[in-house]
């Protein structure tokens, strides 16, 4: 099994690698958009009790796991449970549960190269200079951070048809990308859209981040949230994957 699952893992790395969409929306879009907004901003402008462009170097970083997460990972499981890939894995002598953890897995590796692309970009381009306990916090935060959004995208990949889960996907990803503070910090929105942000996960998981960063530490009440997300994401996709296999 053990085999199987890791064949399984290379498969879905080199899929992904050879994707478009991944260099698209976890390295490309937010590389740009951190050097755009970093210089437009100040590099060194405080925001939070951390200079902005450390500051906005986490956010991205968020942002493009996120992307993979939830756009990349949802097409993918899409795309194969249309094409029958699911029933025929049923047929063969790996598990469920192994194929599911290959997503993981593989997922999690494909976090970690754009989390060091990222900080690789951060620290030689720009210049972003933190402790070398916070790179390596900030690092093991948002990657293993990124589980409820692996499980959201599972969830999203269980939708009717490869179409409708690219809308939903990009919906949900640039929504809570823009209203998470991701794009801009949530100190710049009006009242209303703050009180908002602090329920969505996406500023949860980048909170976290830019905590580390400020010196702050981890939010408790962040923690709880982003893992209440995860536990109704995991529940809900579960769920649905067992009735679609029902019918």
């Amino acid at each position: 099994m053990m085999r199987a699952m890791i064949a399984q893992c290379k498969a879905e790395l080199l899929r992904t690698f050879r994707n478009k969409r991944f260099f698209v929306f976890s390295m490309i879009m937010p590389a740009v958009f951190y050097f755009i907004f970093s210089s437009t901003v100040g590099d060194n402008t405080d925001v939070g009790g951390a200079v902005w462009k450390a500051y906005y170097l986490m956010s991205m970083t968020v942002f493009g796991v996120v992307g993979a997460c939830v756009n990349t990972l949802s097409i993918k499981f899409a795309q194969e449970r249309t094409q029958g890939w699911l029933r025929m894995i049923e047929i063969t002598p790996l598990p469920s549960s192994a194929y599911v953890l290959s997503k993981i897995v593989s997922q999690s590796i494909i976090n970690l190269v754009t989390i060091l692309f990222m900080f690789l970009l951060g620290s030689v381009v720009k210049g972003v200079d933190l402790s070398m306990a916070q790179w390596i916090g900030c690092g093991l935060w948002i990657w293993f951070g990124a589980l409820p959004f692996m499980a959201l995208g599972l969830l999203i990949g269980t939708l009717k048809s490869v179409e409708v889960t690219q809308v939903v996907a990009q919906l949900i990803f640039m929504g809570t990308s823009i209203l998470g503070g991701l794009w801009f910090p949530t100190q710049a929105m009006p009242k209303i859209m703050q009180d908002i942000a602090f329920y969505i996960p996406t500023f949860r998981y980048g909170q976290g981040a830019w905590n580390l960063i400020s010196g702050a530490g981890l939010s408790y009440t962040g923690l709880l949230i982003l893992a209440g997300y995860g536990l109704i994401f995991v529940v809900l996709s579960s769920y649905i994957i067992q009735k679609q296999k029902a019918v």
